[in-house]
């Protein structure tokens, strides 16, 4: 397949808002694809790159070069490329980089270019979010969405899931199954403002766990083999032995685990998650500053696959193989006073809030259902960076405040709702001045302009109708917690989130 027909397609669903006519577009993409580049496809069509990492930056796609005239470059050797560019390491690896992209890109026309530069940084915007992919690959292959659904889940990979629905259908779908060894998508928790409403929106006894202030972690466990992963996929095995060790002591023979990693102070309270964060990115070990695992759910246990069992089973088997230094205290209860009393304990002692969780429902890999609700006394947002301000007075030579937006996946673009300079601290200012200076795309004026791709924690007292911003929204009195290495930018808060806090 050529890279002309992918971006074709690209252009096509980016100028559409219609989600039937994204999905016709995609299907009649990924079922034009041969079998050997189906994965490639998928990615590309997703806007991701089958190589998590290639050292290209921005800077090296400033000036492409003269484009070509006729579509030449096939999906395949693009895939080829981008390999030999991950894997090029040491001296005189720059250069060698330089020299394979140059020529990479003296072979696109210039509407290849124009693609392969939002790959590569991250930055294409065209709508076709996984949302998108799961219906186009039942489309393409006849087969059930969820189907689908369930095996990219559990797989960890939409591409994986494409590559069975075209080779068995659904029976290939079904194999699909959790591995010991393989991520599977995290579950996620949807929102709400107070604890007593949350508990109530559930019928009848529920768990209401503490919510830590930490990194996700899910540690799979085979024998003696250990690995840890994050929230986004990505293996954290090297960088927290002391996860490794505390899972090393248990019991089993094999397991999945789902938990936080945080760093506490000696009085058992949480550090910042600035500091989590940082120790969790580096490589420098325990000694440096110990993270502690606290699990709270348990999705394979020495053989047998508990992602379909309710949670109360899976909470019962976590208790009998975790110690309770290493659980997330839960209460089980149908008592909103006693579910309030809990969290306030809970927040008495450092954490962030609750989650108040469905005793009855299966682990929804991947899935922000309403199966598992998250309070938190002040609202916070996972919002994204889109530029930055240079300062005044005290603050000159840096870089100040900072627009914010939420995700819309709608178009595969960004709502803004406001800016904030509150709540930086002397040292936040000269690292983000750092950061979005590297992530610069533009300036206008004493805005700099950034690739959307820093997640920013914000705390806020309300949401306000506004005009000023095209959602119509914005936050009152919004505030810095912290920036959010651990998650990207596609699993920021969304515009619907934003709504559905505001009330609307």
């Amino acid at each position: 397949m050529l890279l002309h027909d992918v971006v074709t397609t690209s252009a096509a669903v980016a100028a559409t808002r219609s989600r039937t006519a994204k999905v016709a577009a995609l299907a009649e993409l990924l079922a034009a694809a041969d079998t050997d580049e189906l994965r490639v496809v998928v990615h590309f069509a997703s806007g991701s790159l089958r190589q998590r990492r290639t050292g290209i930056g921005w800077r090296s796609l400033a000036q492409p070069g003269p484009p070509a005239a006729v579509p030449s470059l096939t999906v395949g050797e693009v895939d080829r490329v981008l390999d030999e560019l991950s894997l090029l390491q040491g001296d005189g690896s720059r250069l060698a980089r330089l020299e394979l992209l140059e020529e990479l890109l003296g072979r696109a026309t210039a509407p290849e270019q124009r693609f392969l530069t939002g790959l590569l940084t991250g930055e294409l915007r065209q709508g076709a979010l996984e949302g998108v992919l799961v219906p186009a690959v039942a489309t393409a292959f006849g087969v059930g969405p969820e189907a689908v659904r369930r095996a990219a889940m559990l797989a960890g990979s939409v591409a994986t899931a494409a590559e069975a629905a075209r080779a068995g259908g659904e029976p290939a779908l079904a194999a699909i199954g959790l591995r010991v060894g393989r991520p599977v998508q995290p579950m996620l928790a949807a929102s709400a403002p107070a604890v007593r409403g949350a508990v109530a929106s559930f019928a009848g006894t529920v768990a209401v766990e503490a919510k830590l202030d930490g990194i996700r972690i899910q540690v799979h466990r085979d024998g003696d083999e250990i690995a840890v992963f994050s929230r986004s996929l990505d293996d954290l095995t090297a960088r927290l032995p002391e996860v490794v060790a505390a899972v090393a002591a248990l019991e089993v023979g094999s397991c999945v685990l789902d938990g936080e990693a945080l760093a506490l102070d000696p009085t058992g309270r949480p550090r910042l998650f600035q500091e989590t964060a940082a120790r969790s990115a580096s490589h420098a070990g325990a000694d440096s500053l110990a993270l502690s695992p606290f699990f709270f759910d348990l999705l394979h246990l020495d053989g047998e696959d508990l992602v379909h069992a309710p949670l109360a089973d899976r909470q019962a088997a976590l208790a009998r193989v975790v110690p309770a230094g290493l659980a997330v205290e839960r209460l089980v209860t149908d008592d909103p006073a006693a579910a309030e009393e809990f969290s306030e304990r809970v927040l008495g002692r450092g954490h962030e809030g609750v989650v108040v969780k469905a005793l009855d429902a299966p682990y929804e890999a991947g899935r922000r259902g309403a199966a598992w609700v998250k309070v938190k006394p002040v609202h916070t947002l996972d919002l994204v960076v889109l530029a930055a301000e240079w300062g005044s007075g005290r603050r000159r030579g840096w870089l100040s405040n900072i627009h914010l937006g939420a995700r819309d996946p709608s178009t595969g673009g960004w709502v803004m709702l406001g800016k904030t300079f509150k709540g930086m601290t002397d040292e936040m200012l000269a690292w983000q001045t750092e950061r979005f200076l590297a992530l610069e795309t533009a300036r206008e004026g004493h805005v700099v302009l950034v690739r959307p791709e820093q997640v920013v924690e914000i705390a806020f007292d309300g949401i306000q109708r506004s005009t000023r911003y095209a959602g119509g929204m914005a936050l009152r009195f919004a505030r810095v917690v912290g920036y959010r290495d651990d998650k990207p930018a596609s699993e920021a808060d969304t515009v619907a989130d934003v709504r559905r806090l505001a009330g609307g």
